[in-house]
């Protein structure tokens, strides 16, 4: 078998990444423009999708939410936006820009309205507090999904990526939970959901933009270049954007490296003397560990915050929380040896049983072999 040459083998892994044959720019361009209009269908399809996501959300039902993101009309827009900067066209987007503002502001009312009419209390909204603190994580889910939705909206066949990208970027949810936070007046919600709409949102408009100039779609203007100071401005408007995601994700990581290591602390310290680790409670970076049993003297209270710096976890991050009981050492003892006492004569009692069935089973066995040689 003959083996290819090296310039065979990059010719070869160039013509799978090629894109130059299956992309139609001038169809995408004209699949884009049309979707950014707010008339006719699209303002039905945004209020139905704008009541599907806040019953979801009301009631935390992740698949009612999926639903309203994949008929979300929001998307249109702001890919449209992308498009308009990377072609130069400043009619597209103002008129982009337009019609997304015009689809934010009925969100909002509609969802406020809702939220508000709601007969439902959140006992635990775990979707809503699912979307006021966005990451770094986010930032990425928009930027590729962005990419996604532009190249499967270039691919001359195309199929059922744009459902996955409003999956994944999910516009909708976030203006539903801001109204939740205009209802109720909570301001956690509202900044913390609306964060997260707009990075979703820079950041599909910005992988739009890259995707467009790397594809090479026809400018309306041959003056496509942005000024240098232009240039910067947006560098710093991205950075202000992505830099409490950042340290939003710092934190988030912290945390669940924190929780990782009080789990194990509590599962193989479970008993420190005679006193049981019987629960937790972990808040941020501050947990408190709630023992029962006998009171933990001093000496015992400083063995065993040296035990959980050994693993890794700052004492001063540690409160213990101690229950007693209410009975001495000696009669817990006596309460356990009448337990192991009590399991004992059940297991007697059950050998005793095992043995009877065995000698009736023998005996059954040998009435058979009796009754075989009589036959004989």
């Amino acid at each position: 078998m003959k083996i290819p040459a090296w310039k065979e083998i990059k010719e070869r892994i160039r013509s799978y990444g090629s894109l130059r044959d299956q992309i139609d720019t001038d169809d995408a361009e004209a699949r884009i423009r049309n979707s950014i209009w707010f008339r006719g269908p699209n303002v039905y399809i945004l209020a139905f999708s704008i009541i599907i996501a806040s019953v979801g959300l009301n009631v935390n039902s992740t698949a009612v939410i999926i639903g309203a993101m994949l008929i979300s009309p929001l998307m249109g827009p702001i890919i449209g936006m992308g498009l308009s900067l990377g072609i130069n066209d400043t009619d597209l987007l103002l008129t982009s820009l337009k019609n997304l503002l015009v689809m934010m502001a009925i969100s909002l009312v509609a969802s406020s309205l809702f939220f508000a009419l709601s007969p439902l209390s959140l006992l635990n909204p775990t979707e809503l507090e699912a979307r006021t603190s966005p990451t770094i994580y986010d930032v990425l889910i928009a930027f590729f999904g962005g990419l996604a939705g532009i190249l499967e909206n270039s691919r001359k066949e195309r199929g059922t990526v744009l459902s996955g990208v409003a999956i994944a970027t999910a516009l909708m949810p976030p203006l539903c939970t801001a109204g939740y936070g205009i209802a109720n007046w909570n301001a956690h919600f509202f900044f913390g959901a609306m964060y997260l709409f707009v990075i979703n949102g820079v950041f599909i408009i910005l992988a739009t933009y890259l995707a467009v100039k790397y594809l090479r779609f026809k400018p309306v203007s041959l003056h496509s270049t942005l000024p240098t100071g232009r240039r910067s401005l947006i560098s710093v408007l991205i950075f202000i954007v992505i830099a409490p995601s950042i340290w939003t994700a710092v934190k988030l990581v912290g945390e669940n490296n924190f929780e990782r290591k009080v789990i194990a602390l509590v599962e193989e310290n479970r008993l420190v003397d005679n006193s049981y680790i019987y629960d937790y409670r972990i808040q941020g970076r501050h947990v408190e560990l709630f023992f029962t049993g006998e009171p933990l003297d001093e000496a015992q209270q400083q063995e065993f915050l040296a035990t959980a710096a050994n693993y890794g976890i700052d004492p001063s991050r540690l409160s213990l929380r101690v229950h007693s009981i209410g009975i001495s050492q000696s009669d817990m003892n006596r309460i356990i040896q009448e337990i192991y006492d009590d399991t004992e004569m059940k297991m007697l009692d059950k050998d005793m049983r095992l043995e009877l069935l065995q000698e009736r089973l023998d005996s059954l066995e040998a009435r058979l072999d009796s009754l075989s040689l009589k036959n004989q």
